[in-house]
Order: C-alpha cells, then sequence, then structure tokens
C-alpha cells in the first residue's frame, strides 16, 4: 500500500471513530489524543495486574485455632517446596491471626526478621503485614466474614503460565454519557463471590444511558466519594468475554453526569488466578446488550479452587 493509500484509509477510520463519539454524545476534538490515553490507562492497568494478581499463588482459608504452615504436606497451610517443612503457625482467634515463627524460619515483615509472636494487620484496610519467607510472601486477607493467608509466589504456576492481556480495538460508541439516578437514601448491600462470601458495599444510586438504542440503567458501587465502581456482565459474557463479570470505574461530576467508557472495561482477576476473590454482578447489572469493548475473555481458565 502507498503512503498516499494509507494516509487515506486512517483519514477515513479517524472519522468514523469520531462519528461514532458524536453520535452518542460525546465529541471527541482529538481523536488521536483518546486512543493513546486509553493504550495509556491499558498499559498502567496491565503492569498493575502483573504486579498485584498474577503471582499470587496460594489462598489459606483459617480454621480457628492453630493453622501449622511449612512444605511438608503434613501442614494445614502447605507452602511451596523452596520453604522449610514447618514455618510456624497461624493462630486464628477473635477475627484477629496472630503468626508464631519456629526457630529458623526466616521469617520477616518489612526486612525485620519475626523471632517471637507477632499480631499480622490483615488487608481489609489499606497495606496488610507480609510476611517474607525466602521468595514467598503471605498476608491476612479477608473474604467477607472469614480470614484466610494469601500467598504471593513468583515463580509459582499461575506466574509461569500467564499468557497476557487481550482486548477489543477502541471504539467510540462504546463511551457513553450517564445520568445518576440518586436513591433515597445511600445502601450497604452484601455482594457475593466466587468463594461463597458476601462483601459489603455501599451504594447511593443508578447511572442511566444509551447504548445500541437501548436505555440501559447500572448500579454502580462508590468506593469513595464521586467514584463509582460497576460489577458487570452482558451479552458477550462466556462468549466473548469472561462470563462471571467484567469491571469498570467511572466518576461522576458535579452536575450529576459521568462518562462511561467501557473500553475500559477489564476482567476481574478470577478470569486468570484461582487464588482471588471476586465479586459478581447484581442481577440489575446483567446487561442484554452485546459490550465488544474492553477486555476480552483470557484464553485458559484456572481451575476451580477447592474452597471449603
Amino acid at each position: 500500500m502507498t503512503s498516499r493509500k494509507l494516509l487515506l484509509v486512517v483519514l477515513i477510520a479517524a472519522a468514523a471513530f469520531a462519528a461514532g463519539a458524536v453520535g452518542y454524545g460525546l465529541h471527541i476534538r482529538n481523536v488521536s489524543a483518546y486512543i493513546s490515553e486509553i493504550e495509556k490507562w491499558r498499559a498502567k492497568h496491565e503492569a498493575d495486574y502483573r504486579r498485584e494478581y498474577v503471582p499470587l499463588s496460594g489462598l489459606f482459608f483459617l480454621n480457628p485455632g492453630s493453622n501449622r504452615a511449612g512444605s511438608a504436606a503434613v501442614n494445614d497451610i502447605v507452602l511451596p517446596p523452596s520453604t522449610p517443612p514447618s514455618v510456624g503457625t497461624f493462630v486464628l482467634a477473635d477475627q484477629s491471626v496472630r503468626f508464631e515463627p519456629n526457630p529458623g524460619a526466616g521469617a520477616s515483615i518489612k526486612g525485620q526478621a519475626v523471632t517471637a509472636p507477632v499480631d499480622l494487620k490483615s488487608d481489609a484496610k489499606g497495606r496488610p503485614d507480609e510476611l517474607v519467607i525466602g521468595d514467598i510472601a503471605l498476608w491476612v486477607h479477608v473474604s467477607g466474614d472469614r480470614l484466610a493467608i494469601r500467598m504471593r509466589d513468583e515463580h509459582g504456576e499461575v506466574a509461569r503460565s500467564f499468557a497476557g492481556f487481550h482486548w477489543f480495538p477502541i471504539d467510540a460508541k462504546y463511551r457513553v454519557t450517564g445520568r445518576f439516578i440518586k436513591d433515597p437514601s445511600p445502601q450497604d448491600v452484601r455482594i457475593p463471590s466466587l468463594t461463597g462470601d458476601y462483601d459489603e458495599y455501599r451504594t447511593e444510586g443508578r447511572v442511566e444511558f444509551r447504548l445500541e438504542g437501548q436505555s440501559i440503567r447500572m448500579r454502580p458501587m462508590t468506593t469513595r466519594p464521586g467514584r463509582l465502581f460497576f460489577i458487570f456482565k452482558d451479552a458477550t459474557s462466556g462468549r466473548e468475554t469472561y462470563a462471571a463479570a467484567r469491571f469498570l470505574y467511572a466518576d461522576l461530576k458535579a452536575d450529576g453526569t459521568t462518562v462511561v467508557d467501557f473500553n475500559e472495561a477489564y476482567n476481574p482477576p478470577c478470569a486468570f488466578n484461582p487464588y482471588t476473590t471476586c465479586p459478581l454482578p447484581p442481577r440489575e447489572n446483567h446487561l442484554e446488550v452485546a459490550v465488544l469493548a474492553g477486555e476480552r475473555d483470557y484464553p485458559h481458565h484456572p481451575p476451580k479452587l477447592a474452597i471449603p
């Protein structure tokens, strides 16, 4: 193809892209800048997921009392072979967890050796206490009303077999303006997860918009003032996209509108990692329309984790 023909193709594509944006009430003045913005967002998302979720390699729900840990098969929490046969005991009592190290376990928190029993801060609010033993890290994870030990191992099977991210082409027609319809009062709702637990979220209303000629309402969770979190599925779920759900964030403006850009919709980590605890969409967020935008399904689904 000559450079002149190539330029013509690019101009036609840009015009079609911009026309799609105008048709949905979102005129994009600079198409290339918008595409660059989405690509930058996707790159950051991929980097965050590779750091936070790809290395996860274990999720061990704790029983009340003592839970022994180490690489030996007799332990309640079986760690990789690179760790000592027995590193210590996690003691669950009154919704708190204490780690009692064995001599020579080689455990540390923030570079400080752990040689005596220590109470561990969970990941419920902010960063947890990470217990490092060799190449792995362990911390207390909250799943509904239950506590578990989550493990990160950058050399684990999930990390070694990770197949990367796959996205639909950026399409302006999936970037829409929504109107926030406020509830009479905020609600605290319990959302089920794939582990069978329930996590509590705050919701304050619904967002109404038009997509593919349909009027749609979705209920977001409010993660902080003005920040909306959508858990949804659509007609592509289980086909082109992950069956359980996809996630999407949007900001609520002072005028009661929000830009819902499905080009930034992404898979929960459960799509590729069995050691995660992902929320499921409320019934009103099951969309009949096909949203061919955002992240595609992960090519290989992990085996389902046996949850006690």
